[in-house]
């Protein structure tokens, strides 16, 4: 069903090669193997244990928090969901923040999506991975789907998707089940995991100068702006980051 070539990339070997599969089952399925392979899924599964006992001392109900999980993806929206609607905040309070958290991911599925398309693709093949882009599978699928034919990105990427939201799911039950012996201090440090995960995985994919200079600048952008109470540091760090960044590398490029 795999390739040589597939085997040897979802055991984590980092050789210049290109990656086929059979056909889109073994593409998905391969995909699903590399999750499990990364880092990502079990930083995934520590940051969900703390979503799971979160939302157990706010008194919601496993069904509820799960399916937050499943619909939600993403695991700072789900805090501030949790967070605000167990403090008793209005629906549209809670619905607004949780929308501007997760415009951090829209540059994300804008880069994503073109890598995914092909010639042959329809635009309801791009939704569910769209559903699935969050920075996780975001970083994976940009690393490894350029290597492969274009035909098989989609299933590959949903896969892996797929092996992130099992150890999530899993994670969320597992958490709220514990939360009764888990120490408060425990849980904030499990919820920790996935932002420093996020930033050691982002540093080491980034190749570029530009890449580099943008990820520097956040770090230096993003506290300065939190000190200064700025609202939405993190998102305006981004953007200021990002651009400078994208300005710098012009008038490098221009100037050789």
């Amino acid at each position: 069903m795999f390739s040589r070539a597939a085997l040897r990339m979802v055991r984590g070997m980092s050789e210049p090669y290109r990656i086929d599969f059979a056909d889109n089952t073994a593409a998905w399925l391969g995909g699903f193997r590399a999750a499990w392979f990364s880092v990502f899924a079990y930083v995934l599964f520590g940051t969900y244990i703390g979503i799971g006992a979160l939302a157990y001392d706010f008194n919601f109900s496993l069904v509820w928090v799960t399916l937050s999980t499943l619909l939600v993806w993403a695991g700072p929206a789900q805090v501030i969901l949790i967070s605000t609607l167990g403090g008793g905040a209005q629906l549209i309070e809670v619905a607004i923040a949780v929308g501007l958290s997760g415009v951090r991911l829209l540059p994300m599925v804008v880069s994503l999506m073109p890598v995914l398309r092909g010639p042959q693709t329809r635009t309801w093949q791009l939704l569910l991975p769209a559903h699935f882009t969050a920075v996780s599978m975001w970083v994976e699928s940009m690393r490894l789907a350029p290597l492969m034919p274009v035909e098989r990105r989609i299933p590959f990427c949903n896969g892996i998707a797929c092996g992130y939201m099992v150890s999530a799911m899993v994670a969320t039950v597992a958490g709220y089940y514990l939360a009764a012996w888990l120490p408060v201090l425990l849980t904030a440090a499990l919820l920790f995991l996935t932002p420093m995960s996020f930033l050691v995985s982002i540093a080491r994919n980034s190749r570029f100068l530009v890449d580099r200079l943008a990820l520097i600048l956040g770090l230096v952008l993003g506290p300065i702006l939190a000190f200064q109470n700025v609202e939405l540091d993190v998102m305006w760090a981004g953007i200021a980051g990002g651009t400078i960044a994208y300005f710098g590398h012009r008038i490098r490029e221009s100037l050789r």
